[in-house]
């Protein structure tokens, strides 16, 4: 391809994408003002026309995984992209579930009269128009798209371009649920290509149609966002989820929690990455821990004091401190104290989800009070840091900056706030 004929599909998908974001800016001015009725009928049809697309999807999305497959993807990565019945059903419940929440949108957040009689109020708008860029999660399509709607946002999705196809077969059932309601197609829209300038164009704002950003997915995607956009992020870089087993923590619980904070969904990032015993149970606790997960299949790096108390420990690195496996493998090392695991957390964590293991209560407030991570869990899977296990139906992602949405971005974390003040007449002085 010459120089002019590559300037010239440049333009045309600039154009495209300028398009889409004139688009979603118009819907979100109606989705604005759109009654909760008419919102969750959108999101109740749209799970209807999921199941009604069933085979499609499902079609579509065997595509998508056999071209996974055929690329050498990861075997955590092949499983994000693949649907199944029961996957497929999730997602139209997840709909479902979202239709079910309280309307954000005109919910009083505070009101209180000032002296001169005025009365304000603090109250939920939508942000506006939302841009989710994200990779191998087809449901994130579903997921994002009717939170948006919820919050009254319109939003632009792109997908990974080895989902594409999964995608569209779910943006399809969407779209049908919007036409059903009587909202605008263009509230929920999906970038049609693969082409990666798409993401640099989202980054952009669009010519300011897009407020926010939100991505999904691996670290270099993340990072990309993060570096290059001019419109604020909603992002998290990885999830380094750490499980400390304090000296107080009950043997059963421990081994049952950590196999399923690692286990359950090696490929998510609320899967635990790393494992601190505290010295005092470490030869009772480390062996019973490794053993179980070295009986699931899971590859355990430790330090010297976990491999002189259990056989088959691969030696760990500088590096996998730190490390988001996403696999079937853990790092795991004997510490001193509480404190030595929270200085351990805050060196190589990233903000996500960290638990502690204890029967001690004022152990466990010290520990959840301290370590500044998004999502901290005491005797809880780390696998719960999910927006459906927190009863908000469904997320788009976990945030863990500390500016406007932290944790789970729900659909009131998809949401601003302005401030109505009524008078009678009022005239400043």
């Amino acid at each position: 391809m010459d120089a002019r004929t590559d300037e010239l599909k440049r333009e045309g998908l600039e154009a495209q994408m300028l398009t889409l974001g004139r688009r979603a800016r118009e819907a979100a001015r109606t989705l604005a003002t759109a009654p909760s009725a008419q919102k969750n009928d959108a999101l109740r049809a749209m799970s209807r026309n999921l199941y009604g697309t069933l085979p499609i999807i499902l079609d579509a999305n065997k595509l998508d995984v056999e071209a996974a497959k055929r690329s050498g993807m990861a075997a955590s990565f092949v499983d994000r992209l693949t649907l199944d019945r029961d996957r497929v059903n999730a997602i139209g419940q997840g709909l479902e579930a979202i239709a079910g929440l309280d309307d954000p949108i005109g919910a009083k957040i505070a009101a209180w009269d000032r002296p001169n009689g005025l009365n304000i109020e603090r109250v939920r708008t939508p942000l506006g128009v939302v841009g989710v860029i994200y990779e191998s999660r087809p449901n994130v399509t579903a997921d994002a798209g009717a939170l948006c709607l919820k919050a009254g946002n319109a939003v632009i999705l792109r997908g990974g371009s080895d989902s594409l196809n999964s995608a569209q077969a779910i943006h399809s059932a969407l779209e049908m649920g919007l036409r059903d309601a009587g909202l605008p197609n263009d509230a929920i829209q999906l970038v049609p290509v693969r082409d990666r300038e798409a993401v640099g164009m989202m980054l952009t704002g669009l010519d300011g149609a897009i407020d926010v950003i939100v991505p999904r997915g691996g670290r270099s995607l993340v990072e990309r966002v993060q570096n290059e956009a001019r419109v604020p992020v909603f992002a998290h870089l990885e999830g380094i989820c750490h499980i400390y087993v304090d000296e107080a923590a009950d043997l059963d619980m421990a081994v049952d929690v950590i196999e399923n904070a690692k286990m359950r969904r090696t490929g998510i990032c609320g899967a635990a990455e790393c494992v601190l015993i505290h010295e005092a149970v470490a030869e009772t606790h480390a062996p019973a821990i490794v053993a179980r997960l070295q009986e699931r299949g899971c590859e355990v790096r430790g330090d010297d004091a976990i491999a002189q108390r259990a056989s088959g420990v691969v030696p760990a690195s500088e590096a996998d401190w730190g490390k988001e496996f996403l696999d079937t493998i853990i790092a795991m090392k004997i510490v001193h104290d509480m404190d030595e695991a929270m200085n351990h957390i805050a060196f190589y964590g990233s903000s996500h989800t960290e638990a502690i293991i204890t029967e001690d209560a004022a152990a466990a407030e010290r520990f959840l009070k301290t370590v500044d991570s998004a999502i901290v869990m005491h005797n809880a899977s780390t696998q719960f840091a999910d927006g459906g296990e927190f009863g908000m139906g469904a997320e788009i992602g976990i945030a863990t900056g500390r500016m406007h949405a932290r944790g789970p971005v729900g659909v009131e974390q998809l949401t601003s706030f302005r401030y109505v003040v009524r008078g009678s007449g009022q005239t400043r002085p």
